[in-house]
């Protein structure tokens, strides 16, 4: 989701590193102490536990929010259904799991040829299913191609009979100085992080205007396309960034008559396995990136689902063209 290191379509670390996760993980979890609703306690991968948020959509505030005691029911995604691109594993499916939970239907596209190989997925599915009395459904796609998008985006608008909200959390990262960086690289970073997210937004946008329908598209940037970091030489993966946020102003000002709202959301540095692998090939950093903001700490993918659930529901029916950037103050400074 996200940060410099979302879950990918491809390589996100330095050459020469290896995908596989790695040993010392939970020891770095363990790095940072956490400390998020006055809890502060050892992070590990185990307690990276989600939050329930259940709320009814406004029409209902006079009648079931009042019965059952739930306030804010703005918050609610109660029968409203979210495609999440990137949504097979890591970021993207922690954000899945919180639309569930505030009462989203869930389409997950990601270019894995199985969702998560920990059963992570199956996990979320089925709770969707057997706890939160929703769905979570996989498809298989490259968020480049653009033609099996549009098919796999159009079914999923013909069989449910809309389309409200869309999450494009697909992305790559590569750390390769501007001096090495080849073309064929920058193309590919560029295609996906950029013309992929275009044309999945686009996709959706297709369905909801054909239908008339409004919506609310997120489009997942990152606080390095506001700052060049300091210590990590990604600068076709922050020019990409960049990019993402100019996108969403320019879609919103073209889909606003539509109904439709776009915004972006700008996390900070996320610790992810990925992470941990650039922690033991660069251990300076362990240290650097907590200082580096004002919370002295690293973020956890759970922390941004709050930010996409307020985007995609009615809590936010005034906001568009903005950029949401939860990095800690790092770009405060």
């Amino acid at each position: 989701m996200a940060s410099l290191f979302p879950r990918a379509t491809g390589s996100i670390l330095p050459r020469g590193l290896s995908g596989a996760r790695p040993r010392h993980l939970n020891g770095l979890l363990q790095h940072t102490a956490r400390s998020v609703q006055g809890v502060t306690r050892p992070i590990t991968a185990a307690s990276l536990v989600h939050s329930r948020c259940f709320h009814e959509s406004p029409k209902h505030l006079s009648t079931a929010a009042t019965s059952r005691g739930r306030l804010l029911p703005e918050f609610g995604l109660e029968g409203k259904v979210v495609i999440v691109s990137g949504g097979g594993r890591g970021v993207g499916l922690t954000q899945a799991e919180g639309l569930l939970e505030a009462g989203a239907i869930v389409h997950a596209l990601d270019i894995l040829p199985e969702p998560d190989s920990s059963s992570e997925f199956a996990r979320v599915a089925s709770r969707a299913k057997n706890e939160l009395g929703s769905s979570l459904t996989y498809h298989r796609v490259n968020v480049r191609d653009e033609k099996t998008l549009n098919e796999i985006v159009g079914a999923i608008a013909k069989e449910t009979g809309h389309i409200d909200g869309l999450i494009a959390a697909a992305g790559i990262q590569q750390e390769t100085t501007a001096l090495e960086y080849s073309a064929a690289d920058a193309d590919k970073m560029l295609g996906v992080n950029v013309t992929g997210v275009f044309m999945t937004a686009q996709a959706v946008a297709r369905q909801m205007i054909e239908r008339k329908q409004k919506g609310s598209l997120v489009l997942i940037a990152s606080m390095s396309g506001t700052v060049a970091n300091r210590g990590l030489i990604c600068p076709a993966y922050n020019a990409s960034k960049a990019a993402v946020i100019q996108l969403a102003r320019n879609l919103a000002a073209e889909w606003g008559e539509h109904g439709i709202r776009v915004n972006t959301i700008s996390p900070g540095y996320i610790v992810t396995a990925m992470t941990a692998g650039l922690f033991e090939a660069f251990p300076e950093r362990k240290t650097a990136w907590p200082d580096a903001n004002m919370l002295k700490r690293l973020s956890y993918p759970e922390e941004y689902r709050g930010a996409a659930v307020f985007l995609l529901s009615d809590a936010s029916s005034f906001m568009t063209g903005a950029d949401l950037r939860i990095d800690g103050g790092h770009c405060a400074w």
